[in-house]
């Protein structure tokens, strides 16, 4: 399991180095995505819209919703209600002003929160989503077991998240960019060199494919899927609760 953590030299447990760290790109985050993924993300964002809206959910609740990319994207689900949950207020505060702007206020609220200890009671959720969050939970396993905890029996969770490419010559370019270019669009970018550092070594340890599928089972989940993107250079996982 990943020990990467943000700032190797703080006396700060990894949730509160996580927060800072966003709280600290919050201004940025949302071109450098763009940039760093070559907007591929979008993409990625609209299939697990797709995934979740063929289940009609009611209410989702998006973990990790950072400035909100995902939770705004899934207005195209007609879900009743919408549920963004992050433990950086500044990623938050960037993601209430895209939906106030989108008049999507009746729609989406965001919540400060920890993903391991879920403010919500338990079977409340209709359908809940990650994207690129999982990695950063300080315990997989107890995050993963919150969300179980939180969604209701026969609802959807799903993940995307970054993964490695194994087939050549794919694993050697991701490799490159994630080692030489993607740290220079860091220090060039933005006022926090070392959030992209961590971005890219947590993304290289942490489980991914069958690894994270078995994580999944063990916490209770079935019909686990799990559906490599650009080459595998992503992830979308799909799983429910019985």
């Amino acid at each position: 399991m990943s020990k990467v953590k943000p700032y190797k030299d703080s006396d700060l447990n990894k949730k509160q180095q996580v927060a800072q760290m966003f709280d600290n790109i919050s201004k940025e985050y949302d071109g450098l995505n763009r940039v760093i993924s070559f907007g591929i993300d979008i993409k990625w964002r609209n299939k697990v819209v797709d995934i979740v809206a063929k289940t009609k959910p009611e209410n989702i609740l998006d973990i990790a919703t950072g400035t909100g990319d995902l939770a705004i994207s899934l207005v195209k689900t007609n879900a009743v209600k919408i549920v963004g949950l992050d433990i950086s207020d500044g990623m938050l505060d960037v993601g209430r002003k895209k939906i106030s702007n989108k008049n999507f206020d009746d729609k989406i609220s965001m919540v400060l929160g920890d993903s391991e200890n879920l403010p919500f009671e338990n079977d409340s959720f209709d359908a809940i989503t990650v994207a690129f969050g999982v990695r950063n939970f300080e315990t997989l396993e107890k995050g993963l077991a919150e969300i179980y905890r939180v969604l209701k029996p026969n609802g959807i969770f799903v993940i995307l998240e970054t993964s490695l490419p194994t087939k050549t010559p794919f694993k050697q370019g991701y490799n490159f960019y994630t080692k030489y270019i993607l740290p220079t669009i860091g220090k060039v970018f933005s006022k926090d060199q070392s959030a992209y550092s961590y971005l890219c070594e947590s993304a290289s340890v942490f489980p991914f494919g069958e690894a994270l599928n078995n994580i999944l089972r063990k916490i209770g989940f079935n019909n686990v899927v799990d559906q490599p993107q650009t080459f595998g250079v992503a992830t979308i996982y799909s799983a429910s609760k019985a």
